[in-house]
Protein backbone atom coordinates (compact mmCIF):
# COMPACT_ATOMS: atom_id res chain seq x y z
CA UNK A 1 0.00 0.00 0.00
CA UNK A 2 0.96 3.54 -0.63
CA UNK A 3 1.46 5.44 2.82
CA UNK A 4 2.13 9.43 2.57
CA UNK A 5 5.06 10.73 5.33
CA UNK A 6 4.48 13.86 6.88
CA UNK A 7 6.94 16.84 7.74
CA UNK A 8 6.25 16.17 12.23
CA UNK A 9 5.96 18.80 14.25
CA UNK A 10 10.08 19.45 15.69
CA UNK A 11 9.09 20.81 18.60
CA UNK A 12 8.69 24.47 20.39
CA UNK A 13 6.18 26.56 18.05
CA UNK A 14 7.77 24.97 14.60
CA UNK A 15 5.56 25.87 11.82
CA UNK A 16 7.57 25.14 8.94
CA UNK A 17 11.11 23.95 7.65
CA UNK A 18 13.32 23.95 4.69
CA UNK A 19 14.65 20.66 3.55
CA UNK A 20 18.42 20.87 3.31
CA UNK A 21 19.17 17.52 2.23
CA UNK A 22 17.70 13.98 0.96
CA UNK A 23 19.38 10.79 2.03
CA UNK A 24 17.26 8.45 0.05
CA UNK A 25 16.04 8.79 -3.34
CA UNK A 26 13.15 7.60 -5.62
CA UNK A 27 12.97 3.53 -5.44
CA UNK A 28 15.05 3.12 -2.59
CA UNK A 29 14.38 0.26 0.28
CA UNK A 30 14.69 1.93 3.55
CA UNK A 31 14.32 0.43 6.96
CA UNK A 32 12.66 2.14 9.88
CA UNK A 33 14.60 4.62 11.83
CA UNK A 34 17.42 5.14 9.36
CA UNK A 35 18.35 8.97 8.67
CA UNK A 36 15.29 10.20 5.75
CA UNK A 37 16.14 14.00 5.43
CA UNK A 38 17.58 16.81 7.10
CA UNK A 39 15.66 19.72 7.43
CA UNK A 40 16.74 23.38 8.71
CA UNK A 41 14.35 25.10 11.27
CA UNK A 42 15.03 28.28 12.94
CA UNK A 43 18.26 27.76 14.04
CA UNK A 44 19.28 24.22 13.83
CA UNK A 45 19.63 21.46 11.06
CA UNK A 46 17.45 18.15 12.02
CA UNK A 47 17.64 14.91 11.01
CA UNK A 48 14.45 13.12 10.10
CA UNK A 49 14.06 9.11 10.04
CA UNK A 50 12.25 6.66 8.48
CA UNK A 51 8.97 6.36 10.21
CA UNK A 52 8.98 2.65 8.80
CA UNK A 53 10.22 -0.12 6.52
CA UNK A 54 9.35 0.26 2.46
CA UNK A 55 10.34 1.34 -0.73
CA UNK A 56 10.88 5.31 -1.60
CA UNK A 57 7.54 5.32 -3.83
CA UNK A 58 7.60 9.35 -4.54
CA UNK A 59 9.49 12.42 -2.99
CA UNK A 60 7.43 15.20 -2.93
CA UNK A 61 8.94 17.94 -1.78
CA UNK A 62 12.37 19.79 -2.99
CA UNK A 63 15.90 20.12 -1.87
CA UNK A 64 15.44 23.78 -0.76
CA UNK A 65 11.81 24.13 -0.57
CA UNK A 66 9.85 25.31 2.56
CA UNK A 67 7.10 23.30 3.93
CA UNK A 68 4.93 23.67 5.86
CA UNK A 69 4.50 21.10 9.41
CA UNK A 70 1.91 19.09 8.15
CA UNK A 71 2.54 18.97 4.62
CA UNK A 72 3.57 15.77 2.61
CA UNK A 73 7.26 14.81 2.31
CA UNK A 74 7.60 11.79 0.98
CA UNK A 75 5.00 8.66 -0.48
CA UNK A 76 6.00 4.89 1.05
CA UNK A 77 5.16 1.78 -0.80
CA UNK A 78 4.49 -0.68 2.43
CA UNK A 79 3.66 -4.23 2.66
CA UNK A 80 1.78 -4.24 6.20
CA UNK A 81 -0.50 -1.27 7.47
CA UNK A 82 1.70 0.11 10.58
CA UNK A 83 0.25 2.39 13.13
CA UNK A 84 2.30 5.11 12.77
CA UNK A 85 0.24 8.11 12.56
CA UNK A 86 0.72 9.33 9.13
CA UNK A 87 -2.24 10.05 6.55
CA UNK A 88 -2.81 6.96 4.29
CA UNK A 89 -4.19 7.12 1.17
CA UNK A 90 -3.59 6.83 -2.68
CA UNK A 91 -1.39 9.53 -4.52
CA UNK A 92 -2.59 10.56 -7.76
CA UNK A 93 0.18 10.51 -10.26
CA UNK A 94 1.16 13.92 -11.13
CA UNK A 95 0.17 15.88 -14.56
CA UNK A 96 2.24 18.22 -16.82
CA UNK A 97 0.66 20.51 -19.30
CA UNK A 98 2.76 22.23 -22.33
CA UNK A 99 1.74 24.84 -23.64
CA UNK A 100 3.02 25.70 -27.81
CA UNK A 101 4.82 29.11 -27.24
CA UNK A 102 2.47 31.48 -29.78
CA UNK A 103 5.68 33.86 -30.50
CA UNK A 104 7.02 33.58 -34.04
CA UNK A 105 10.10 32.67 -34.59
CA UNK A 106 12.24 29.95 -36.85
CA UNK A 107 13.09 26.86 -35.61
CA UNK A 108 17.12 27.40 -35.28
CA UNK A 109 15.44 30.43 -33.11
CA UNK A 110 13.10 28.43 -31.07
CA UNK A 111 16.07 25.70 -30.17
CA UNK A 112 18.78 28.87 -29.33
CA UNK A 113 15.83 29.86 -27.23
CA UNK A 114 15.62 26.63 -25.43
CA UNK A 115 19.66 26.10 -24.96
CA UNK A 116 19.45 29.56 -23.29
CA UNK A 117 16.40 29.06 -21.13
CA UNK A 118 14.79 32.12 -22.93
CA UNK A 119 10.70 31.98 -23.14
CA UNK A 120 9.37 33.21 -26.44
CA UNK A 121 6.47 35.00 -25.03
CA UNK A 122 8.61 36.64 -23.14
CA UNK A 123 10.82 38.37 -26.45
CA UNK A 124 9.58 41.29 -28.31
CA UNK A 125 10.70 40.61 -31.74
CA UNK A 126 11.88 42.65 -34.18
CA UNK A 127 11.89 40.68 -37.31
CA UNK A 128 9.22 41.54 -40.11
CA UNK A 129 5.84 41.72 -38.72
CA UNK A 130 6.98 40.85 -35.38
CA UNK A 131 9.08 37.63 -35.57
CA UNK A 132 11.58 36.87 -33.01
CA UNK A 133 14.65 36.60 -34.56
CA UNK A 134 18.51 35.36 -33.29
CA UNK A 135 19.93 38.39 -32.01
CA UNK A 136 16.52 38.99 -29.97
CA UNK A 137 17.57 35.68 -28.01
CA UNK A 138 20.55 36.65 -27.34
CA UNK A 139 20.02 39.96 -26.44
CA UNK A 140 17.17 38.76 -24.35
CA UNK A 141 19.93 36.51 -22.39
CA UNK A 142 22.53 39.08 -21.78
CA UNK A 143 19.79 41.39 -20.39
CA UNK A 144 19.05 38.03 -18.01
CA UNK A 145 22.73 38.04 -17.15
CA UNK A 146 23.10 40.93 -16.01
CA UNK A 147 19.77 41.17 -14.06
CA UNK A 148 20.06 41.38 -10.60
CA UNK A 149 18.85 38.37 -8.78
CA UNK A 150 16.41 37.73 -6.07
CA UNK A 151 17.85 35.49 -3.12
CA UNK A 152 15.13 34.06 -0.66
CA UNK A 153 15.73 34.84 2.68
CA UNK A 154 15.93 31.05 4.22
CA UNK A 155 17.02 28.76 7.55
CA UNK A 156 18.87 31.49 10.06
CA UNK A 157 18.81 34.55 8.06
CA UNK A 158 15.30 34.50 7.44
CA UNK A 159 14.51 33.51 10.86
CA UNK A 160 16.82 36.46 12.09
CA UNK A 161 14.71 38.92 9.70
CA UNK A 162 11.68 37.90 11.37
CA UNK A 163 13.09 38.42 15.05
CA UNK A 164 14.62 42.01 13.70
CA UNK A 165 11.55 42.92 12.72
CA UNK A 166 9.98 41.57 15.93
CA UNK A 167 12.81 43.53 18.04
CA UNK A 168 11.66 46.92 15.86
CA UNK A 169 8.24 46.93 16.16
CA UNK A 170 7.96 46.19 19.73
CA UNK A 171 11.10 47.57 21.75
CA UNK A 172 11.44 50.97 22.46
CA UNK A 173 15.40 51.35 22.64
CA UNK A 174 17.70 53.40 24.31
CA UNK A 175 21.53 53.08 24.34
CA UNK A 176 24.24 54.38 26.50
CA UNK A 177 27.98 54.03 25.90
CA UNK A 178 31.75 54.21 27.28
CA UNK A 179 34.71 53.25 27.28
CA UNK A 180 36.58 50.75 29.89
CA UNK A 181 40.55 51.65 30.41
CA UNK A 182 42.22 48.14 30.14
CA UNK A 183 45.82 49.03 30.17
CA UNK A 184 46.08 46.94 33.17
CA UNK A 185 45.49 43.92 31.49
CA UNK A 186 48.36 40.99 30.50
CA UNK A 187 49.28 39.83 27.23
CA UNK A 188 47.08 38.00 25.38
CA UNK A 189 43.86 38.47 27.67
CA UNK A 190 40.68 36.70 26.54
CA UNK A 191 38.92 39.66 25.77
CA UNK A 192 35.16 37.82 25.72
CA UNK A 193 36.00 35.50 29.23
CA UNK A 194 36.50 39.28 30.72
CA UNK A 195 33.32 40.37 28.86
CA UNK A 196 31.16 37.56 30.49
CA UNK A 197 32.58 37.72 33.42
CA UNK A 198 32.21 41.51 33.91
CA UNK A 199 28.59 40.71 32.81
CA UNK A 200 27.82 38.41 35.47
CA UNK A 201 29.04 41.10 38.14
CA UNK A 202 26.86 43.98 36.41
CA UNK A 203 23.95 41.49 36.87
CA UNK A 204 24.41 41.22 40.03
CA UNK A 205 25.30 44.83 41.40
CA UNK A 206 21.96 45.64 38.83
CA UNK A 207 19.78 42.54 38.36
CA UNK A 208 17.06 45.05 36.60
CA UNK A 209 18.94 44.21 32.97
CA UNK A 210 19.07 40.34 33.56
CA UNK A 211 15.64 40.27 32.93
CA UNK A 212 12.58 39.25 30.38
CA UNK A 213 9.54 42.33 29.77
CA UNK A 214 6.08 40.46 28.85
CA UNK A 215 4.49 43.24 27.32
CA UNK A 216 1.17 41.39 26.69
CA UNK A 217 0.96 40.98 31.20
CA UNK A 218 2.92 44.10 31.77
CA UNK A 219 5.31 42.02 33.76
CA UNK A 220 8.73 42.43 34.48
CA UNK A 221 10.63 38.79 35.48
CA UNK A 222 13.94 39.40 37.05
CA UNK A 223 16.10 36.30 37.11
CA UNK A 224 18.00 34.74 39.80
CA UNK A 225 20.47 32.79 37.28
CA UNK A 226 22.44 34.66 34.28
CA UNK A 227 21.86 32.85 30.93
CA UNK A 228 23.78 34.88 28.67
CA UNK A 229 23.16 34.91 24.81
CA UNK A 230 26.61 35.24 22.32
CA UNK A 231 26.55 36.53 19.21
CA UNK A 232 28.69 34.21 16.81
CA UNK A 233 28.57 35.53 13.15
CA UNK A 234 28.38 32.90 10.85
CA UNK A 235 28.29 32.83 6.73
CA UNK A 236 24.48 31.58 7.28
CA UNK A 237 23.85 34.11 9.77
CA UNK A 238 23.61 34.98 13.15
CA UNK A 239 23.29 32.65 15.48
CA UNK A 240 23.24 33.35 19.61
CA UNK A 241 23.91 30.06 21.65
CA UNK A 242 23.70 30.52 25.07
CA UNK A 243 26.02 29.88 27.92
CA UNK A 244 24.33 28.84 30.74
CA UNK A 245 24.64 30.17 34.30
CA UNK A 246 27.81 32.05 33.58
CA UNK A 247 27.80 33.69 37.21
CA UNK A 248 28.39 30.02 39.44
CA UNK A 249 31.28 29.16 36.72
CA UNK A 250 34.99 29.62 37.14
CA UNK A 251 36.64 31.30 34.15
CA UNK A 252 38.25 28.25 32.91
CA UNK A 253 35.04 26.47 32.63
CA UNK A 254 33.55 29.70 30.99
CA UNK A 255 36.10 29.17 28.28
CA UNK A 256 35.82 25.38 27.61
CA UNK A 257 32.22 25.91 27.07
CA UNK A 258 32.59 29.10 24.55
CA UNK A 259 35.08 26.96 22.47
CA UNK A 260 32.85 23.83 22.57
CA UNK A 261 29.89 26.26 21.72
CA UNK A 262 31.28 28.30 18.97
CA UNK A 263 32.33 24.27 17.42
CA UNK A 264 28.85 23.42 17.74
CA UNK A 265 27.64 26.45 15.81
CA UNK A 266 30.64 26.23 13.10
CA UNK A 267 29.60 22.50 12.61
CA UNK A 268 26.00 23.44 12.40
CA UNK A 269 25.41 20.77 15.50
CA UNK A 270 24.13 22.75 18.19
CA UNK A 271 21.30 21.50 20.01
CA UNK A 272 18.00 23.51 19.65
CA UNK A 273 17.55 24.19 23.33
CA UNK A 274 21.08 25.66 23.48
CA UNK A 275 19.51 28.86 21.41
CA UNK A 276 16.76 29.45 23.85
CA UNK A 277 16.16 31.41 27.11
CA UNK A 278 18.92 33.98 27.05
CA UNK A 279 18.25 36.03 29.59
CA UNK A 280 21.07 39.33 28.41
CA UNK A 281 23.27 38.93 25.25
CA UNK A 282 26.70 39.70 24.04
CA UNK A 283 28.10 41.02 20.71
CA UNK A 284 31.34 41.60 20.64
CA UNK A 285 31.63 43.07 17.31
CA UNK A 286 34.37 44.59 17.77
CA UNK A 287 36.63 41.47 16.36
CA UNK A 288 35.55 42.56 13.39
CA UNK A 289 34.83 46.49 13.05
CA UNK A 290 33.43 49.26 14.53
CA UNK A 291 33.79 51.42 18.02
CA UNK A 292 29.80 52.09 19.24
CA UNK A 293 26.74 50.25 18.05
CA UNK A 294 22.87 50.96 18.74
CA UNK A 295 22.12 47.11 18.98
CA UNK A 296 18.91 45.69 19.07
CA UNK A 297 17.54 43.92 21.85
CA UNK A 298 15.48 41.10 21.10
CA UNK A 299 12.16 40.39 23.46
CA UNK A 300 11.22 39.44 26.15
CA UNK A 301 15.55 40.41 27.12
CA UNK A 302 15.48 44.13 27.98
CA UNK A 303 19.45 44.11 27.29
CA UNK A 304 22.07 43.86 25.24
CA UNK A 305 25.73 44.47 25.50
CA UNK A 306 28.53 45.25 22.29
CA UNK A 307 31.97 45.67 22.69
CA UNK A 308 33.91 47.53 20.05
CA UNK A 309 37.21 47.59 18.55
CA UNK A 310 40.20 47.91 21.21
CA UNK A 311 42.03 51.01 20.49
CA UNK A 312 44.92 53.42 21.98
CA UNK A 313 43.98 56.81 23.06
CA UNK A 314 45.94 59.49 24.79
CA UNK A 315 43.96 60.55 28.16
CA UNK A 316 44.87 62.65 30.88
CA UNK A 317 46.45 60.77 34.37
CA UNK A 318 46.86 62.33 37.02
CA UNK A 319 47.34 65.58 34.91
CA UNK A 320 49.60 64.02 32.45
CA UNK A 321 48.91 63.09 28.87
CA UNK A 322 49.17 58.61 28.68
CA UNK A 323 48.20 56.39 25.84
CA UNK A 324 45.88 54.29 27.41
CA UNK A 325 43.93 50.71 26.17
CA UNK A 326 40.33 51.52 25.52
CA UNK A 327 37.68 48.94 24.70
CA UNK A 328 34.23 50.95 23.76
CA UNK A 329 31.22 49.51 24.93
CA UNK A 330 27.54 49.87 23.99
CA UNK A 331 24.75 49.14 26.53
CA UNK A 332 21.20 49.27 24.58
CA UNK A 333 18.36 48.37 26.33
CA UNK A 334 14.39 48.48 26.75
CA UNK A 335 13.59 51.42 27.84
CA UNK A 336 9.80 50.21 28.66
CA UNK A 337 11.61 47.56 31.50
CA UNK A 338 14.50 49.53 32.39
CA UNK A 339 15.27 53.02 33.77
CA UNK A 340 18.14 55.12 32.80
CA UNK A 341 19.87 54.84 36.10
CA UNK A 342 19.50 51.43 36.09
CA UNK A 343 21.60 50.84 32.75
CA UNK A 344 23.86 53.34 33.71
CA UNK A 345 24.71 51.62 37.01
CA UNK A 346 25.17 48.32 35.16
CA UNK A 347 27.29 49.68 32.40
CA UNK A 348 29.45 51.46 35.70
CA UNK A 349 29.95 47.56 36.72
CA UNK A 350 31.15 46.36 33.76
CA UNK A 351 33.39 48.46 33.67
CA UNK A 352 35.28 48.31 36.88
CA UNK A 353 35.23 44.80 36.47
CA UNK A 354 37.00 45.18 33.21
CA UNK A 355 39.61 47.77 34.98
CA UNK A 356 40.86 44.99 37.36
CA UNK A 357 44.18 43.39 36.11
CA UNK A 358 42.86 39.92 36.46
Amino acid sequence: MTRIFHLPDLGEGLKEAEIVSWHVAEGDHVVADQPLLSVETDKAVVEVPCPYAGRIARILAREGEVVAVGAPLVAFETEAREDSGTVVGALPERQTEAAPSGARAAPAVRRLAQELGIDLEAVAGTGPGGVVTREDVERAARERARAPKGEPMRGVRRTMARNMERAHREVVPATVCEDADITAWPPGEDVTIRLVRAIAAACRAEPALNAHYLSERDERVLFPYIDLGIAVDTPDGLFVPVLRDIGNRSMEDLRRGLERMKRDVRARAIPPQELKGATITLSNFGTFAGRYAQLVVLPPQVAILGAGRIREAVRAIDGAPKVRRLLPLSLTFDHRAVMGGEAARFLGAVIADLERER
